[in-house]
Protein backbone atom coordinates (compact mmCIF):
# COMPACT_ATOMS: atom_id res chain seq x y z
CA UNK A 1 0.00 0.00 0.00
CA UNK A 2 1.30 3.44 -0.91
CA UNK A 3 2.67 5.44 2.01
CA UNK A 4 0.24 8.09 3.31
CA UNK A 5 2.71 10.90 2.72
CA UNK A 6 3.05 9.85 -0.90
CA UNK A 7 -0.74 9.93 -1.34
CA UNK A 8 -0.70 13.53 -0.08
CA UNK A 9 2.06 14.54 -2.52
CA UNK A 10 0.43 12.85 -5.53
CA UNK A 11 -2.94 14.41 -4.82
CA UNK A 12 -1.43 17.87 -4.42
CA UNK A 13 0.52 17.43 -7.64
CA UNK A 14 -2.69 16.51 -9.51
CA UNK A 15 -4.65 19.48 -8.13
CA UNK A 16 -5.86 22.32 -10.36
CA UNK A 17 -7.83 24.32 -7.78
CA UNK A 18 -6.49 27.58 -6.40
CA UNK A 19 -5.67 25.79 -3.12
CA UNK A 20 -5.83 22.18 -2.01
CA UNK A 21 -5.66 20.32 1.30
CA UNK A 22 -5.12 16.57 1.57
CA UNK A 23 -5.59 14.53 4.75
CA UNK A 24 -4.75 10.82 4.96
CA UNK A 25 -5.38 8.64 8.03
CA UNK A 26 -4.19 5.05 8.39
CA UNK A 27 -5.95 3.12 11.16
CA UNK A 28 -4.56 0.00 12.81
CA UNK A 29 -6.99 -1.53 15.32
CA UNK A 30 -7.30 -4.56 17.57
CA UNK A 31 -10.06 -5.69 19.89
CA UNK A 32 -10.77 -8.38 22.46
CA UNK A 33 -14.17 -9.30 23.90
CA UNK A 34 -15.22 -11.66 26.69
CA UNK A 35 -18.55 -12.74 28.18
CA UNK A 36 -19.54 -15.09 30.99
CA UNK A 37 -15.89 -15.74 31.93
CA UNK A 38 -14.88 -16.83 28.44
CA UNK A 39 -13.09 -15.08 25.61
CA UNK A 40 -15.55 -14.71 22.73
CA UNK A 41 -14.00 -12.73 19.89
CA UNK A 42 -10.78 -11.00 18.94
CA UNK A 43 -9.57 -9.39 15.79
CA UNK A 44 -7.33 -6.87 14.10
CA UNK A 45 -7.82 -4.63 11.08
CA UNK A 46 -6.00 -2.11 8.91
CA UNK A 47 -7.75 0.62 6.96
CA UNK A 48 -7.19 3.96 5.25
CA UNK A 49 -9.42 6.98 4.83
CA UNK A 50 -8.42 10.15 3.05
CA UNK A 51 -9.93 13.40 1.91
CA UNK A 52 -9.22 16.09 -0.64
CA UNK A 53 -10.47 19.63 0.01
CA UNK A 54 -10.45 21.95 -3.00
CA UNK A 55 -10.70 25.73 -2.63
CA UNK A 56 -11.62 28.14 -5.43
CA UNK A 57 -10.79 31.74 -4.53
CA UNK A 58 -12.81 34.84 -5.20
CA UNK A 59 -10.53 36.82 -2.88
CA UNK A 60 -8.52 36.26 0.32
CA UNK A 61 -11.71 36.19 2.39
CA UNK A 62 -14.05 34.78 -0.25
CA UNK A 63 -13.96 31.20 -1.43
CA UNK A 64 -15.93 28.12 -2.37
CA UNK A 65 -14.97 24.79 -0.86
CA UNK A 66 -15.56 21.24 -2.04
CA UNK A 67 -14.45 18.01 -0.47
CA UNK A 68 -14.40 14.34 -1.35
CA UNK A 69 -13.43 11.36 0.77
CA UNK A 70 -12.18 7.93 -0.18
CA UNK A 71 -11.08 4.65 1.37
CA UNK A 72 -9.34 3.43 -1.77
CA UNK A 73 -5.72 2.29 -1.62
CA UNK A 74 -5.43 2.21 -5.44
CA UNK A 75 -3.03 4.99 -6.56
CA UNK A 76 -4.73 5.16 -9.97
CA UNK A 77 -7.84 6.57 -8.29
CA UNK A 78 -6.12 9.58 -6.72
CA UNK A 79 -6.70 11.92 -9.64
CA UNK A 80 -10.41 11.04 -9.83
CA UNK A 81 -10.87 11.93 -6.17
CA UNK A 82 -9.10 15.25 -6.71
CA UNK A 83 -11.32 16.07 -9.70
CA UNK A 84 -14.46 15.20 -7.72
CA UNK A 85 -13.43 17.61 -4.96
CA UNK A 86 -12.78 20.37 -7.49
CA UNK A 87 -16.19 19.82 -9.09
CA UNK A 88 -17.82 20.02 -5.66
CA UNK A 89 -16.07 23.33 -5.08
CA UNK A 90 -17.31 24.76 -8.37
CA UNK A 91 -20.94 24.17 -7.39
CA UNK A 92 -20.59 25.13 -3.72
CA UNK A 93 -22.03 28.20 -2.02
CA UNK A 94 -19.51 30.79 -0.73
CA UNK A 95 -17.87 29.61 2.47
CA UNK A 96 -18.90 31.62 5.55
CA UNK A 97 -15.58 30.85 7.25
CA UNK A 98 -13.28 31.76 4.34
CA UNK A 99 -9.80 32.84 5.42
CA UNK A 100 -6.34 32.75 3.82
CA UNK A 101 -4.76 29.33 4.18
CA UNK A 102 -1.88 29.07 6.59
CA UNK A 103 1.64 28.52 5.29
CA UNK A 104 4.66 26.83 6.92
CA UNK A 105 5.94 30.14 8.24
CA UNK A 106 2.75 30.99 10.13
CA UNK A 107 1.87 27.42 11.10
CA UNK A 108 5.42 26.27 11.82
CA UNK A 109 4.82 23.07 9.90
CA UNK A 110 7.21 21.71 7.30
CA UNK A 111 8.00 18.16 6.27
CA UNK A 112 10.47 16.61 8.70
CA UNK A 113 12.15 13.22 8.74
CA UNK A 114 9.03 11.67 10.26
CA UNK A 115 6.95 12.52 7.18
CA UNK A 116 8.07 9.41 5.28
CA UNK A 117 8.77 7.25 8.33
CA UNK A 118 7.33 3.81 8.98
CA UNK A 119 3.72 3.52 10.14
CA UNK A 120 2.93 2.06 13.57
CA UNK A 121 0.70 -1.01 13.81
CA UNK A 122 -1.11 -2.82 16.60
CA UNK A 123 -2.52 -6.33 16.94
CA UNK A 124 -3.97 -8.76 19.44
CA UNK A 125 -0.50 -9.11 20.97
CA UNK A 126 -1.24 -5.79 22.67
CA UNK A 127 -3.57 -7.74 25.00
CA UNK A 128 -1.16 -10.53 26.01
CA UNK A 129 -0.65 -9.40 29.60
CA UNK A 130 -4.28 -8.37 29.98
CA UNK A 131 -5.56 -11.78 28.83
CA UNK A 132 -3.42 -13.57 31.39
CA UNK A 133 -4.80 -11.52 34.27
CA UNK A 134 -8.35 -11.92 32.99
CA UNK A 135 -7.93 -15.69 32.94
CA UNK A 136 -7.35 -15.59 36.71
CA UNK A 137 -10.56 -13.60 37.11
CA UNK A 138 -12.49 -16.09 34.96
CA UNK A 139 -11.77 -18.74 37.58
CA UNK A 140 -13.75 -16.79 40.19
CA UNK A 141 -17.44 -16.96 41.02
CA UNK A 142 -18.43 -13.58 39.53
CA UNK A 143 -19.37 -13.49 35.86
CA UNK A 144 -17.18 -11.12 33.87
CA UNK A 145 -18.03 -9.33 30.63
CA UNK A 146 -16.01 -6.75 28.81
CA UNK A 147 -14.18 -5.27 25.88
CA UNK A 148 -10.67 -4.03 25.17
CA UNK A 149 -9.88 -1.88 22.16
CA UNK A 150 -6.60 -0.49 20.83
CA UNK A 151 -6.16 1.93 17.93
CA UNK A 152 -3.17 3.57 16.26
CA UNK A 153 -4.21 6.35 13.88
CA UNK A 154 -1.48 7.93 11.77
CA UNK A 155 -2.50 11.17 10.05
CA UNK A 156 -0.70 13.04 7.26
CA UNK A 157 -1.79 16.57 6.39
CA UNK A 158 -0.49 18.50 3.40
CA UNK A 159 -1.56 21.78 1.80
CA UNK A 160 -0.73 23.51 -1.45
CA UNK A 161 0.74 26.35 0.62
CA UNK A 162 3.49 24.03 1.85
CA UNK A 163 2.27 22.77 5.23
CA UNK A 164 3.24 19.19 6.03
CA UNK A 165 2.22 17.60 9.34
CA UNK A 166 2.12 14.03 10.61
CA UNK A 167 0.93 12.52 13.89
CA UNK A 168 0.42 9.01 15.26
CA UNK A 169 -2.21 8.81 17.97
CA UNK A 170 -2.65 5.75 20.20
CA UNK A 171 -6.04 5.24 21.82
CA UNK A 172 -6.96 2.33 24.04
CA UNK A 173 -9.49 1.38 26.66
CA UNK A 174 -10.70 -1.53 28.73
CA UNK A 175 -14.12 -1.98 30.33
CA UNK A 176 -15.08 -4.81 32.67
CA UNK A 177 -18.59 -5.49 33.88
CA UNK A 178 -19.05 -7.92 36.78
CA UNK A 179 -22.28 -9.67 37.73
CA UNK A 180 -23.18 -11.67 40.83
CA UNK A 181 -26.34 -13.47 41.89
CA UNK A 182 -29.34 -15.04 40.21
CA UNK A 183 -30.87 -13.65 37.02
CA UNK A 184 -33.39 -10.96 37.88
CA UNK A 185 -31.80 -10.24 41.24
CA UNK A 186 -28.20 -10.01 40.19
CA UNK A 187 -25.82 -7.27 41.25
CA UNK A 188 -23.85 -5.50 38.54
CA UNK A 189 -20.79 -3.22 38.63
CA UNK A 190 -18.51 -1.60 36.05
CA UNK A 191 -14.90 -0.42 35.95
CA UNK A 192 -12.92 0.99 33.05
CA UNK A 193 -9.59 2.61 32.22
CA UNK A 194 -8.00 4.45 29.28
CA UNK A 195 -4.54 3.59 28.01
CA UNK A 196 -2.11 4.25 25.18
CA UNK A 197 -0.57 0.77 25.00
CA UNK A 198 -2.03 -1.45 27.81
CA UNK A 199 1.31 -1.67 29.64
CA UNK A 200 -0.14 0.46 32.44
CA UNK A 201 -3.39 -1.51 32.89
CA UNK A 202 -3.66 -3.37 36.22
CA UNK A 203 -6.45 -5.87 35.59
CA UNK A 204 -5.96 -7.47 39.01
CA UNK A 205 -6.67 -4.14 40.72
CA UNK A 206 -9.69 -3.55 38.47
CA UNK A 207 -11.12 -6.97 39.36
CA UNK A 208 -10.55 -6.28 43.06
CA UNK A 209 -12.52 -3.02 42.76
CA UNK A 210 -15.31 -4.85 40.92
CA UNK A 211 -15.49 -7.44 43.69
CA UNK A 212 -15.63 -4.73 46.34
CA UNK A 213 -18.52 -2.99 44.60
CA UNK A 214 -20.39 -6.27 44.19
CA UNK A 215 -19.88 -6.92 47.92
CA UNK A 216 -21.70 -3.65 48.61
CA UNK A 217 -24.81 -5.27 47.12
CA UNK A 218 -25.15 -7.64 50.05
CA UNK A 219 -27.67 -5.13 51.41
CA UNK A 220 -30.14 -3.25 49.23
CA UNK A 221 -32.10 -0.11 50.01
CA UNK A 222 -34.81 1.38 47.81
CA UNK A 223 -34.99 5.18 47.82
CA UNK A 224 -37.46 7.58 46.19
CA UNK A 225 -36.65 10.31 43.70
CA UNK A 226 -35.42 13.56 45.16
CA UNK A 227 -32.30 15.63 45.78
CA UNK A 228 -29.47 13.83 47.58
CA UNK A 229 -25.99 14.69 48.82
CA UNK A 230 -23.96 12.88 46.17
CA UNK A 231 -20.38 11.86 45.47
CA UNK A 232 -19.41 11.65 41.80
CA UNK A 233 -16.28 9.61 41.01
CA UNK A 234 -13.91 10.90 38.29
CA UNK A 235 -15.52 8.78 35.54
CA UNK A 236 -18.99 10.18 36.24
CA UNK A 237 -17.61 13.74 36.39
CA UNK A 238 -16.03 13.21 32.95
CA UNK A 239 -19.33 12.03 31.48
CA UNK A 240 -21.07 15.16 32.77
CA UNK A 241 -18.41 17.68 31.65
CA UNK A 242 -17.60 16.38 28.16
CA UNK A 243 -20.91 17.73 26.74
CA UNK A 244 -20.01 21.07 28.28
CA UNK A 245 -16.76 21.10 26.28
CA UNK A 246 -18.63 20.18 23.09
CA UNK A 247 -21.03 23.09 23.61
CA UNK A 248 -18.34 25.79 24.01
CA UNK A 249 -19.00 27.22 20.56
CA UNK A 250 -17.77 30.79 20.44
CA UNK A 251 -19.81 31.88 17.45
CA UNK A 252 -23.03 30.50 18.92
CA UNK A 253 -22.31 32.22 22.21
CA UNK A 254 -21.70 35.57 20.51
CA UNK A 255 -24.91 35.17 18.52
CA UNK A 256 -26.92 34.53 21.67
CA UNK A 257 -28.10 30.93 21.36
CA UNK A 258 -25.94 28.82 23.69
CA UNK A 259 -25.52 28.36 27.43
CA UNK A 260 -22.43 30.59 27.20
CA UNK A 261 -24.36 33.61 25.85
CA UNK A 262 -25.37 36.65 27.82
CA UNK A 263 -26.84 40.01 26.87
CA UNK A 264 -24.38 41.92 24.74
CA UNK A 265 -21.77 39.16 24.51
CA UNK A 266 -20.63 35.93 26.09
CA UNK A 267 -20.10 34.60 29.60
CA UNK A 268 -16.31 34.72 29.29
CA UNK A 269 -15.04 36.40 32.44
CA UNK A 270 -17.97 35.24 34.57
CA UNK A 271 -17.27 33.34 37.79
CA UNK A 272 -18.87 29.93 37.57
CA UNK A 273 -17.80 28.40 40.89
CA UNK A 274 -16.19 29.51 44.14
CA UNK A 275 -13.95 26.44 44.03
CA UNK A 276 -10.57 27.23 42.38
CA UNK A 277 -11.20 24.77 39.54
CA UNK A 278 -9.40 24.98 36.20
CA UNK A 279 -10.79 23.02 33.26
CA UNK A 280 -8.50 22.83 30.27
CA UNK A 281 -7.38 20.94 27.17
CA UNK A 282 -3.70 20.43 26.40
CA UNK A 283 -2.28 18.24 23.59
CA UNK A 284 0.89 17.79 25.65
CA UNK A 285 -0.81 16.64 28.89
CA UNK A 286 1.15 13.57 30.12
CA UNK A 287 -0.71 10.36 29.40
CA UNK A 288 -3.44 12.20 27.50
CA UNK A 289 -1.60 13.55 24.45
CA UNK A 290 -3.52 14.19 21.25
CA UNK A 291 -2.81 15.51 17.74
CA UNK A 292 -1.28 18.99 18.23
CA UNK A 293 -2.69 20.54 15.05
CA UNK A 294 -5.99 21.04 13.25
CA UNK A 295 -6.85 18.39 10.66
CA UNK A 296 -10.43 18.49 9.44
CA UNK A 297 -12.09 17.58 6.15
CA UNK A 298 -15.14 19.80 6.76
CA UNK A 299 -15.98 23.00 8.59
CA UNK A 300 -18.33 23.11 11.56
CA UNK A 301 -19.15 25.52 14.38
CA UNK A 302 -15.95 24.42 16.13
CA UNK A 303 -13.39 23.92 13.35
CA UNK A 304 -12.65 25.36 9.92
CA UNK A 305 -10.98 23.75 6.90
CA UNK A 306 -9.13 27.02 6.43
CA UNK A 307 -7.33 26.40 9.74
CA UNK A 308 -5.87 23.05 8.68
CA UNK A 309 -2.32 22.70 9.94
CA UNK A 310 -2.74 25.32 12.67
CA UNK A 311 -1.01 24.39 15.91
CA UNK A 312 -3.21 23.41 18.85
CA UNK A 313 -1.98 24.38 22.31
CA UNK A 314 -3.29 24.43 25.83
CA UNK A 315 -6.60 26.24 26.31
CA UNK A 316 -8.06 27.02 29.74
CA UNK A 317 -11.84 26.85 29.37
CA UNK A 318 -12.29 27.59 33.07
CA UNK A 319 -9.50 29.21 35.10
CA UNK A 320 -9.72 29.12 38.90
CA UNK A 321 -13.49 29.15 38.74
CA UNK A 322 -13.87 31.78 36.00
CA UNK A 323 -14.93 31.07 32.40
CA UNK A 324 -11.84 31.88 30.37
CA UNK A 325 -12.25 30.69 26.75
CA UNK A 326 -14.61 29.42 24.06
CA UNK A 327 -13.80 27.54 20.84
CA UNK A 328 -13.15 30.05 18.08
CA UNK A 329 -11.71 29.29 14.63
CA UNK A 330 -9.81 32.12 12.94
CA UNK A 331 -12.87 33.35 11.05
CA UNK A 332 -14.93 33.62 14.25
CA UNK A 333 -12.05 35.22 16.16
CA UNK A 334 -11.61 37.82 13.37
CA UNK A 335 -15.32 38.59 13.30
CA UNK A 336 -15.63 39.14 17.04
CA UNK A 337 -12.08 40.34 17.78
CA UNK A 338 -11.38 37.47 20.18
CA UNK A 339 -8.48 34.99 20.59
CA UNK A 340 -8.22 32.01 18.26
CA UNK A 341 -8.80 28.74 20.11
CA UNK A 342 -8.98 25.15 18.87
CA UNK A 343 -11.28 22.47 20.29
CA UNK A 344 -9.61 20.02 22.65
CA UNK A 345 -9.41 16.24 22.34
CA UNK A 346 -8.71 15.85 26.03
CA UNK A 347 -10.29 17.43 29.10
CA UNK A 348 -8.74 17.95 32.53
CA UNK A 349 -10.22 19.46 35.68
CA UNK A 350 -7.78 20.48 38.41
CA UNK A 351 -7.70 22.71 41.48
CA UNK A 352 -9.27 20.43 44.04
CA UNK A 353 -7.72 19.09 47.22
CA UNK A 354 -5.55 15.99 47.54
CA UNK A 355 -8.49 14.00 48.93
CA UNK A 356 -9.21 10.66 47.31
CA UNK A 357 -12.69 9.35 46.70
CA UNK A 358 -12.18 7.03 49.68
CA UNK A 359 -11.41 9.98 51.93
CA UNK A 360 -14.46 11.86 50.64
CA UNK A 361 -16.62 8.82 51.41
CA UNK A 362 -15.12 8.73 54.92
CA UNK A 363 -16.17 12.36 55.38
CA UNK A 364 -19.80 11.77 54.33
CA UNK A 365 -22.49 11.42 57.01
CA UNK A 366 -25.18 10.27 54.56
CA UNK A 367 -25.41 10.44 50.80
CA UNK A 368 -25.19 8.59 47.53
CA UNK A 369 -22.21 7.37 45.52
CA UNK A 370 -22.86 7.25 41.74
CA UNK A 371 -20.30 5.10 39.96
CA UNK A 372 -21.75 5.07 36.43
CA UNK A 373 -23.91 7.31 34.25
CA UNK A 374 -25.27 6.40 30.85
CA UNK A 375 -27.76 7.37 28.14
CA UNK A 376 -27.04 11.05 28.73
CA UNK A 377 -29.00 13.35 26.43
CA UNK A 378 -29.33 17.12 26.18
CA UNK A 379 -32.69 18.56 27.25
CA UNK A 380 -32.12 22.31 26.97
CA UNK A 381 -29.12 23.78 25.09
CA UNK A 382 -29.75 27.20 26.63
CA UNK A 383 -28.87 25.87 30.08
CA UNK A 384 -27.01 22.68 29.12
CA UNK A 385 -29.60 20.71 31.08
CA UNK A 386 -28.99 16.99 30.59
CA UNK A 387 -30.96 13.91 31.49
CA UNK A 388 -29.57 10.43 31.93
CA UNK A 389 -29.66 7.25 33.94
CA UNK A 390 -27.53 5.70 36.64
CA UNK A 391 -26.29 2.18 36.00
CA UNK A 392 -24.12 -0.58 37.46
CA UNK A 393 -23.73 0.87 40.90
CA UNK A 394 -25.58 3.43 43.02
CA UNK A 395 -24.59 3.06 46.68
CA UNK A 396 -25.69 4.46 50.02
CA UNK A 397 -23.02 6.05 52.19
CA UNK A 398 -23.70 6.27 55.91
CA UNK A 399 -21.36 7.43 58.65
CA UNK A 400 -18.31 7.40 56.38
CA UNK A 401 -18.74 4.03 54.69
CA UNK A 402 -20.75 2.37 51.94
CA UNK A 403 -23.55 0.37 53.56
CA UNK A 404 -25.85 -0.73 50.73
CA UNK A 405 -26.71 -0.72 47.06
CA UNK A 406 -29.56 1.57 45.97
CA UNK A 407 -32.03 1.42 43.07
CA UNK A 408 -31.24 3.30 39.87
CA UNK A 409 -32.53 6.77 39.01
CA UNK A 410 -33.08 9.13 36.12
CA UNK A 411 -31.33 12.43 36.76
CA UNK A 412 -31.69 15.97 35.42
CA UNK A 413 -28.65 18.20 35.83
CA UNK A 414 -26.59 20.83 34.01
CA UNK A 415 -22.78 20.62 34.24
CA UNK A 416 -22.68 24.41 34.59
CA UNK A 417 -24.99 24.24 37.58
CA UNK A 418 -23.18 21.24 39.06
CA UNK A 419 -19.88 23.14 39.06
CA UNK A 420 -21.60 26.13 40.64
CA UNK A 421 -23.06 24.01 43.43
CA UNK A 422 -20.10 21.68 44.05
CA UNK A 423 -18.82 22.02 47.59
CA UNK A 424 -15.71 19.83 47.31
CA UNK A 425 -13.36 18.57 44.63
CA UNK A 426 -10.79 15.90 45.35
CA UNK A 427 -7.57 14.79 43.67
CA UNK A 428 -7.51 14.70 39.87
CA UNK A 429 -6.77 11.36 38.20
CA UNK A 430 -6.85 9.97 34.67
CA UNK A 431 -10.18 8.25 34.10
CA UNK A 432 -12.37 6.67 31.43
CA UNK A 433 -15.86 8.09 30.82
CA UNK A 434 -18.56 5.43 30.52
CA UNK A 435 -21.10 7.14 28.29
CA UNK A 436 -18.77 8.98 25.91
CA UNK A 437 -15.92 6.45 25.73
CA UNK A 438 -16.51 5.67 22.02
CA UNK A 439 -15.85 9.33 21.13
CA UNK A 440 -13.73 10.75 23.92
CA UNK A 441 -11.32 8.79 26.14
CA UNK A 442 -8.73 11.34 27.28
CA UNK A 443 -9.91 12.80 30.58
CA UNK A 444 -8.49 13.55 34.03
CA UNK A 445 -11.04 14.47 36.66
CA UNK A 446 -11.42 14.80 40.44
CA UNK A 447 -14.28 13.32 42.43
CA UNK A 448 -16.90 15.96 43.22
CA UNK A 449 -19.29 16.44 46.13
CA UNK A 450 -22.69 17.80 45.12
CA UNK A 451 -24.98 18.69 48.06
CA UNK A 452 -28.27 18.24 46.16
CA UNK A 453 -27.92 16.10 43.02
CA UNK A 454 -31.33 15.88 41.35
CA UNK A 455 -32.73 12.36 40.97
CA UNK A 456 -35.88 13.17 39.00
CA UNK A 457 -37.40 9.68 39.03
CA UNK A 458 -36.71 6.07 39.93
CA UNK A 459 -35.41 3.95 37.04
CA UNK A 460 -35.86 0.22 36.46
CA UNK A 461 -32.50 0.04 34.70
CA UNK A 462 -30.09 -2.58 36.06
Amino acid sequence: MMHGGEVVERALAAARADETIVIVTDASEASLRWAGNSMTTNGASESRSWSVISILRDGPHAARVGGTGSTSVDPTEIEAVVRAAEEAARTAEPAADAMPLLDPGTAGAVAGPEWAGAVAHTGIEAFTGLAGELAVGFAGADRLYGFAHHQLHTTWLGTSTGIRRRWTEPTGSIEINGKRGAEGEQASAWVGAPTADFTDIDVTAMLAELSRRLDWNARRVDLPAGRYPTLLPPSAVADLLIPMLWSMDGRGAHEGHTAFSRAGGTRVGERLTDLPLTMYSDPAAPGLQYRPFVATSASSELVSVFDNGMAAGRVDWLHEGVIRSLVQPRSVAARFDTPVTTPGDNLLLTGGSEATLEQMIAGTERGLLLTCLWYIREVDPATLLQTGLTRDGVYLVEDGRVTAAVNNFRFNESPLDLLRRATEAGATEITLPREWKDWFTRTAMPPLRIPDFHMSSVSRAT
